[in-house]
């Protein structure tokens, strides 16, 4: 492995009628995985604040 990574940092905003952020998530890191994405962390800094995903993928 060459030790050379690459970040994505994808935002999902908090929906009253966007159904279930768990199956949004679910979905969104299902989609990226198949594109050798990896989630490294997730941050939410408050309830009603979007959810950050940090993936990374070797280049």
């Amino acid at each position: 492995m060459s030790g050379r990574w690459s970040y994505k940092v994808v935002e999902l905003e908090i929906k009253l009628f966007g159904g279930s952020l768990t199956q949004r998530v679910q979905d969104e890191l299902d989609r990226l995985g198949l594109e050798g994405w990896e989630l490294v962390s997730a941050v939410q800094a408050a309830p009603v604040d979007s959810l950050r995903l940090i993936l990374k993928k070797a280049v």
